[in-house]
């Protein structure tokens, strides 16, 4: 069996010691330490691994138990260094040598080369006969076409990276494929998006194992803004909506609009409105603004209140009623129906559930 995490690195991740400062939680008793291994192939990415190991570390720092919550161990099919995308190489053991009923979870990362990992039958089978001993199997980012290889994912919901979901739906159409969560479990089988969203899998698993304290205390640790939840979407509808004007090429004027319109949320933002900003006709306007971001102006401010009312709600105390003024709802109804049409939760029982307030 692999070494633990400190042991394991070429390039070894140091623990960040706490300080005077910092707050342990007793986790719940448990019966033994957690033994969680990392699945990789050559040219993975190293946040894939990095990011929720330094979480499951923390995790032991936190808990300030004597006996480790988790013991981190990492696998090849051949074992010895594997080189990260990145450079960056971390010592491995061989599958061959693990006992796999010895572990508790199982998470294969994803990489650029993930297309030849899925033809690497020896990872495959073993992938698929690790998860039937193993309480959980877990994938980040393009790691879910491994466990789909393995035919882990039939019939059941998984997520991948925003960019390859066509690619995930089209090789494996029995899969339920989501576009929008971070993270889903369905069954003993977690798939998580891109790249950083292994850290929301990580803390989330800590929550599962112990409690959400803990799982606060390692994001607060590791100085990540929020604990996302699974069902927030994988990229930012400003962003997305920045990157499509930055490819077409549309009159400077309404590239100046979209920040204008982000700035002034709680104003009455109608289509006439913004036609008589941008100098154009109403008709004239409509057209260009469907032909700049793939959406009507209508949708466009819609979809801006909508993330900066989340946002309010997930990061401050601002009462309900003002966040709805803010963003230009105009009144806590009209939010609350928009809430329930999209996240089928209202802008109460979100906050509840996702402030990063408590």
């Amino acid at each position: 069996m692999a070494q633990a995490l400190d042991r394991d690195w070429i390039l070894t991740i140091r623990s960040r010691r706490g300080n005077a400062n910092q707050t342990s939680f007793p986790a719940k008793p448990m019966a033994s330490t957690k033994t969680v291994a990392f699945v990789l192939f050559d040219d993975a990415l190293a946040l894939n691994v990095a990011g929720p190991a330094e979480a499951f570390c923390s995790a032991n720092r936190l808990s300030g138990g004597s006996v480790p919550l988790y013991r981190l161990v990492y696998l090849s099919t051949t074992g010895g260094l594997v080189r990260t995308g990145s450079g960056m190489s971390i010592h491995t053991e061989a599958i061959a040598t693990v006992d796999a009923g010895g572990l508790d979870t199982i998470i294969v990362v994803g990489g650029a080369t993930v297309a030849e990992a899925m033809r690497d039958t020896a990872l495959i089978d073993w992938i698929a006969h690790a998860s039937t001993v193993a309480r959980r199997t877990c994938s980040v980012c393009t790691g879910a076409f491994l466990l789909a290889a393995a035919h882990l994912l039939d019939g059941r919901r998984a997520v991948t990276h925003w960019a390859s979901v066509g690619d995930l739906l089209a090789q494996f159409p029995t899969v339920d494929v989501q576009l929008d969560p971070i993270y889903i479990n369905d069954g003993n089988i977690w798939t998580s998006a891109g790249i950083s969203a292994g850290i929301d899998l990580a803390l989330t698993l800590v929550a599962a194992d112990h409690d959400r304290r803990l799982s606060l205390a390692v994001a607060r640790d590791l100085v990540v803004f929020l604990h996302r939840p699974g069902d927030q979407a994988q990229f930012s509808l400003t962003l997305a909506s920045q990157t499509e004007m930055s490819t077409r090429d549309v009159a400077s004027r309404l590239s100046v609009l979209y920040a204008w319109i982000v700035e002034h949320l709680d104003e009455a933002l109608t289509v006439e409105r913004l036609a008589e900003r941008v100098k154009m006709t109403p008709r004239t306007f409509a057209r260009k603004f469907v032909e700049a971001y793939g959406r009507t102006s209508t949708k466009l401010v819609e979809d801006l209140r909508f993330e900066t009312a989340r946002r309010h709600l997930e990061e401050g105390c601002v009462s309900i009623k003002k966040v709805a003024s803010l963003c230009g709802f105009g009144d806590e109804e009209r939010m609350r129906r928009v809430f329930m049409r999209r996240l089928h939760v209202s802008p109460a029982s979100y906050r509840e559930r996702f402030s990063s307030t408590g």
